[in-house]
């Protein structure tokens, strides 16, 4: 599986790729048949103070899967896409498995 993180308009955080890359290795040892994975850190504006965005896309056979979240701070928003692509994940095994 191929992992590609970038940070746009801000620093790169080397603690933040090691963390996630560890976590999307876990995540193509169970789910072997995932070809590669889009990650995208970003800032918005939301005057309520989330606004630290985290975007995954994730090539998979059939349609792509992806999901996004907005948290105050990137550790919970990686966590939280990452809790929904699993989600997303283990729906599409099940109708790869039922066939």
């Amino acid at each position: 599986m191929t992992i590609n993180i970038q940070y746009l308009h801000m620093p790169t955080s080397e603690a933040m790729n090691e963390l996630l890359t560890h976590k999307l290795e876990k995540l193509s040892v169970k789910y072997d048949w995932i070809i590669s994975t889009d990650v995208y850190f970003k800032l918005a504006n939301d005057p309520r103070g989330k606004n630290k965005v985290c975007e995954m896309k994730m090539e998979v056979p059939g349609p792509r899967i992806f999901a996004t979240s907005t948290e105050d701070n990137f550790e919970k928003a990686a966590a939280q896409t990452l809790k929904d692509i699993e989600r997303q994940l283990k729906k599409r095994k099940a109708i790869y498995s039922k066939h």
